[in-house]
């Protein structure tokens, strides 16, 4: 508001702020950003860290890959893990070179920030020219760094960065119980069958790579991932 000075001024003063006021006034904080991954955060002193075991039958000896991960923005709402580095140790030296260089690669993607999920389908798409391999439980490997890209994409899961699609307790029966009636009529159980095999004539399945697709009333059914092309 304006106000019209009409009389000559012959003096002035500085008014004070009023104490009371002062002590009583809310302070204003400055709203702080939560933290996102980026090159330029220094490694801490203690890193979470997660190994897991790999034997693909590629390799002469079994690899553990140990992915470590950071806690950003700790104690507050905006707190995240956030993978900051990958090793990978074997007793077998055939690979080292190219898998020091990719541990390197790859962590330094971490480091970068941003979304590092692309990583599980860059490595998955990477075939051998000799051919894959299946794992244990029937599950198809094109190569032994896309089963490194699967180690990846679990750990990724497991954090929280991917969603992790799991069937409901409903599917699972369902399943369970077409592969009960499929072997009965078939024949092929066996008592010292492992619980994670799968009937030996079953086909692969085209969205999750296992050897589990079994065909009953003229419906191809999956028993590992419930596709089914009868909807």
């Amino acid at each position: 508001m304006t106000v019209k000075i009409s009389n000559k001024i012959v003096g002035y003063r500085v008014k004070k702020a009023d104490p009371e006021a002062t002590e009583h006034q809310a302070p204003v904080h400055a709203e702080t950003k939560p933290v996102q991954m980026n090159e330029y955060i220094e490694r801490p002193d203690f890193l979470l860290g997660t190994t897991y075991k790999i034997k693909p039958p590629v390799a002469e000896h079994a690899m553990y890959i140990t992915i470590n991960d950071i806690l950003l923005n700790e104690g507050t709402d905006h707190e995240s893990r956030q993978p900051y580095e990958v090793f990978i140790n074997s007793k077998s030296m055939e690979h080292f070179q190219w898998v020091i260089a990719l541990t390197r690669v790859i962590s330094a993607v971490f480091r970068k920030g941003g979304d590092v999920t692309f990583l599980v389908e860059e490595l998955r798409s990477v075939y051998d020219p000799n051919g894959g391999y299946f794992k244990k439980g029937g599950v198809f490997m094109p190569s032994l760094v896309a089963e490194i890209g699967a180690v990846i994409e679990k750990h990724l899961k497991a954090i929280g960065l991917l969603e992790s699609e799991e069937m409901s307790e409903t599917t699972k029966r369902i399943l369970a119980e077409k592969r009960a009636e499929f072997e009965a009529s078939h024949s092929t159980a066996t008592n010292d069958e492992k619980a994670d095999d799968y009937p030996p004539n079953a086909t692969m399945c085209g969205k999750c790579s296992t050897k589990a697709v079994i065909v009953m009333d003229g419906c191809a059914t999956c028993l590992s991932c419930g596709d089914s092309k009868c909807g």
